[in-house]
Formats: C-alpha cells, structure tokens, sequence
C-alpha cells in the first residue's frame, strides 16, 4: 500500500508542486490538500493520511496549533513541519507540539520524497546540520517549568545508564547504526532501547525524545554548527 500524504499549505503553487513530486513516486499518494488548519483537521478525520506535510504559518488555525490537535486526536498521523527557514522561530514549537521533524521548501524531490517517507515510517526526521541545531538554540531559550527545574547532566530516574547514553546520542542527531557503532553493540539492542525509552518518558518518537534530553539537561545546547 502506498503511504498516504496529506499537503496543508496556504499557497496553492507549494500544495500542487509538491503534489506532482510526490504522485511521481509508486509507493507515495496524494490524497488531499487542505488550503488552512482547520481545512487540514477536517481532511485528516475523514482521509486518514499516514503524513501530513504541514506548513507552520496560516490562515484560521496556525500549523502549530493544528499539529497540535492532530498528534493528540490522531497519535498513528504523522507530521512533517514544512518552512521556508531552516531556523524559523515557530519549528521549535512545532516540534513540542508532536511534530515528527520538518522540511525545507526548498527541497529536492528525493529529499522530499525520502523524508515522508522516514517519517512514514515511525522513524524521526532529525537532519544533523540542521534540526540538531534548532533543538539546541530553542531549548537554549526556552525557560519552561522543566527545564527550569532540571539538573544539567543527570539521567532521568526512569531510565537506566545506557538508555540515557542513547537517548543523548539520539540528541546529537545519530542514527541507530551511529548509535550502535559507538556504543559496540547491535543495532537491533539500540532499536529496543529506543522503545524503552519512548514508553517509559511518555514520547511519540525521536524527535520529542531529542527535545526531552535538551530541556531536561541531560544535553548541554551548543551554539554554531
């Protein structure tokens, strides 16, 4: 079955060009485009999309907001964040929200159609030139309630040693063959420990697990690249 793409942006000109990019690929289909937020709530309650390609800024409900109520009413719909910057003030958010990662525009059609499907595929779309990035600076800035009560550097009391090694390698943007190379161990042992990790803090996935080891402290935010 191909993996069904919900596109929500306010330009018509993104929605039909990403659209014709993406019916090129056999295992991807378009089955709808919603014009606002709202538009996208709707469309995602009755197609019942596997991604929503989700642009931050609209009209009615903003992107944030809808993801917002889509991650929450749908948890098996993911959300791929579309922007036009790659340190847009309103990502971070998104990524709170339950955003799965996020997208360029200006994307080529292979990145295009790979990150759906990463995403597509539980999987988090955490760039390392980019997202690490962006999860560091806003963590950096953001001075909520958990941070502002967290210890720099200690472990979660959930979690064991080695899961919270992981979970910092996950953080710094690693893949889990990274991972597992690092720490000498099988990939299919980082892929348990991942989902140990996720059940046990309550996350939907590694993008929201890297924003969980930024504001809890376990991970010191670098500035740069």
């Amino acid at each position: 079955m191909p993996i069904r793409v919900l596109i929500a942006d306010d330009q018509m000109m993104v929605r039909q060009g990403f659209t014709v990019l993406l019916n090129t690929q056999p295992d991807l289909e378009v089955v709808g485009q919603a014009v606002d937020g709202l538009d996208a709530l709707a469309q995602v309650a009755e197609l019942a999309p596997d991604v929503v390609l989700m642009d931050i800024r609209m009209p009615e409900l903003s992107g944030i907001e809808a993801t917002r109520r889509v991650t929450a009413s749908h948890p098996a719909v993911r959300v791929l964040v579309l922007t036009t910057f790659d340190l847009d003030e309103y990502v971070y958010e998104a990524l709170r929200a339950g955003a799965s990662g996020f997208l360029l525009k200006d994307a080529s059609a292979e990145q295009l159609a790979e990150a759906v499907r990463v995403v597509a595929s539980g999987e988090a779309l955490l760039a390392p030139t980019v997202t690490r990035r962006l999860i560091a600076e806003y963590a950096r800035l953001s001075d909520g309630a958990s941070r502002a009560a967290s210890v720099p550097g200690r472990r979660p009391a959930e979690l064991t040693d080695r899961e919270s090694e992981v979970l910092v390698l996950i953080a710094q943007g690693l893949s889990n063959a990274e991972i597992a190379a690092s720490l000498v161990v099988a990939e299919q042992t980082v892929k348990t420990h991942v989902g140990r990790i996720l059940v046990k803090l309550g996350l939907r996935d590694r993008t929201q697990a890297a924003v969980f080891a930024y504001e809890s402290g376990l991970v010191t935010p670098r500035m740069g690249r």
